[in-house]
């Protein structure tokens, strides 16, 4: 069935408001991320803002002058803020005019890089932005939120595979991908109409009708220039790299990972992420062990992993000022001052 304009013209329903991709890191959000900017109206920056993760409720009221300011300092020299060149004086003469609040303040950073992009539509992926819906809906008119979910053994393989020094274990993913998940089904439940989740097995298995899905539901028309990935070229390079030319741009050999996780971690996982697993309609492999050393060793060693990483989480979330979380030193960059006071 054709949707139609505002005007009502054929197409889709024009819609003006920000996107935000949520979930895990190592879950497809990068690679969605390349399909949506590279659409005619959609800009999203290259690297994830993750303003809600670092700066969210850090500072206090930013009504405050002093914490505006302590505020700006941080995020100004945070390296994927700084990808955005930002213009300082600009940012602060427009959150004077508007609500003095920090998603106030992280939209216009975003805004104006959709601008300078010339698209009408600002957007963002963050990790785990799945914990600020309540804040992101209450704030954004007309906001869409994509929820990537990825199987979670598969998940954690990749990650071990990028961050081999990982202290989190299988017990830390699993705690992050139950959290995920849950956040998930309360979203959908709560914003039924403007809250997706998609499978990154869907999104490679079935490319073209997984984006004609999310699009409707952004209310934009799919166009030739997402499927080539047109304005993601760095991404679409390295998706491509060292394959021949006539292969999909997405390949099934990043479904399946898990076979080479070390079993006790495999069957860890899939003992206590059953329930969530089977939701989603990812199958187990095989049994639990029935060695001692799996049930004396590794189960509890993997479930104070867990715990461990869920109760740090809660604390960021409830009491930022006192438990921050910031980025890596690596991150953070010298600048400039401002004459902006």
């Amino acid at each position: 069935m054709a949707r139609t304009t505002s005007d009502g013209a054929a197409g889709s329903t024009r819609s003006d408001g920000p996107i935000y991709i949520a979930g895990l890191d190592r879950s497809g959000k990068t690679t969605l991320r390349a399909f949506l900017t590279s659409h005619p109206a959609i800009d999203i920056p290259a690297v994830g803002s993750n303003m809600e993760t670092y700066f969210y409720g850090r500072y206090g009221n930013l009504a405050n002058q002093a914490n505006l300011d302590r505020c700006l300092e941080d995020m100004l020299r945070y390296k994927h803020i700084v990808f955005l060149d930002p213009d300082e004086d600009r940012i602060r003469s427009e959150f004077a005019a508007g609500p003095p609040t920090y998603p106030h303040l992280f939209s216009l950073f975003l805004s104006h890089h959709a601008e300078k992009a010339g698209k009408r539509r600002w957007g963002a992926q963050t990790g785990l932005a799945e914990e600020y819906a309540e804040v992101l809906f209450a704030s954004y008119p007309d906001l869409k939120v994509i929820h990537m979910v990825r199987d979670p053994r598969d998940r954690y393989q990749a990650s071990r595979a990028k961050w081999p020094n990982g202290k989190g274990g299988a017990g830390g993913a699993a705690a992050r991908w139950a959290l995920s998940t849950g956040l998930a089904r309360r979203n959908l439940r709560r914003h039924p109409n403007d809250y997706l989740v998609v499978r990154f097995e869907d999104l490679i298995r079935s490319t073209h009708q997984t984006l004609a899905e999310v699009f409707d539901f952004l209310g934009e028309d799919l166009t030739p220039e997402v499927l080539g990935m047109k304005d993601a070229p760095k991404h679409r390079s390295e998706l491509l790299a060292g394959r021949a030319p006539n292969e999909p741009l997405l390949s099934t050999a990043f479904i399946g990972l898990h076979r080479e996780l070390p079993q006790r971690e495999l069957s860890y996982l899939e003992l206590v992420l059953a329930g969530g697993m089977r939701r989603h309609g990812y199958e187990r492999t095989a049994a639990a062990p029935r060695r001692p050393g799996f049930w004396l060793g590794t189960v509890p060693d993997q479930m104070a992993r867990q715990i461990v990483w869920r109760a740090t989480e809660a604390a960021h979330l409830a009491q930022p000022r006192l438990f921050p979380r910031t980025p890596g030193a690596r991150m953070i960059v010298p600048r400039h001052r401002s004459e902006a006071v």
